[in-house]
């Protein structure tokens, strides 16, 4: 074999890799894309990771506790009594949001929650429990200080001591729903609302239902309908939801 063959012939393993080499980052590229994109899917149309930043929800959700919400749930399902809900400001509840970050690092934290690794904090979003679907109607309260659900009083262990309960009687209008915080004596939910639409917000505006604490991990937990509302007389609701 000559010099110049030799030398063909070793530069020829040297090309191999390099094309190799090229080969296998455009699969990676491929896969990190497809899973961005696939990602990008699920958050859009399943679940959600939101971040709770309140009280208004203890003991059941905790400040800074991560929380996923199904959204095909809601979507198929719609919005059942006794859920712990994300919804949309219906305009008027929440204040200006506090600024996000900004720059490089800001536009790195949107991408990072519009593919679902990071929880939405966008300041428009709630959480609360649905106490009252459309047609109900919803009381408080009782002479035990009870919200009396379509005259059923409601035993809420999960509620933390009211402190500061609004006295109400109203139905809950069509298409929307009456929330509560589980924190009553800390919650501006739908009864600090009334004069808008009773209190209810639009089901359009419910995100999902949160059916899971997912961090930090000694919480992890999921969110179960408590017993109260399987009571079958909670059915006996006004004739509201059907006109």
């Amino acid at each position: 074999m000559s010099t110049e063959e030799q030398v063909e012939d070793e530069a020829a393993p040297s090309g191999a890799k390099k094309t190799g080499f090229l080969a296998g980052l455009r699969e990676f590229g491929v896969i990190v894309v497809s899973a961005l994109v696939l990602s990008a899917i699920v958050r859009a149309f399943l679940v959600q990771a939101f971040y709770v930043p309140s009280e208004s929800m203890e003991n059941t959700l905790m400040p800074n506790d991560r929380i996923v919400a199904s959204k095909i749930t809601t979507h198929f399902g719609g919005v059942s009594r006794g859920e712990v809900v994300v919804f949309r400001d219906p305009g008027g509840w929440l204040g200006a949001p506090e600024p996000g970050p900004t720059g490089v690092r800001g536009a790195i934290n949107t991408f990072m929650i519009f593919i679902g690794l990071v929880p939405s904090d966008s300041g428009s979003d709630l959480v609360k429990r649905a106490i009252g679907v459309a047609g109900d109607h919803v009381v408080c309260c009782d002479t035990q200080q009870r919200i009396v659900l379509n005259g059923v009083a409601l035993d809420e262990p999960y509620v933390v001591q009211p402190t500061n309960q609004i006295q109400f009687d109203i139905t809950v209008p069509k298409d929307s729903i009456f929330v509560m915080g589980d924190n009553r004596g800390n919650s501006r939910d739908s009864r600090y609302h009334l004069e808008d639409n009773s209190g209810g917000v639009p089901v359009d505006n419910v995100v999902g239902r949160a059916f899971v604490v997912l961090w930090p991990i000694k919480r992890l937990s999921t969110l179960p309908i408590p017993e109260t509302f399987a009571n079958p007389a909670l059915n006996n609701a006004t004739t509201i939801a059907t006109q």
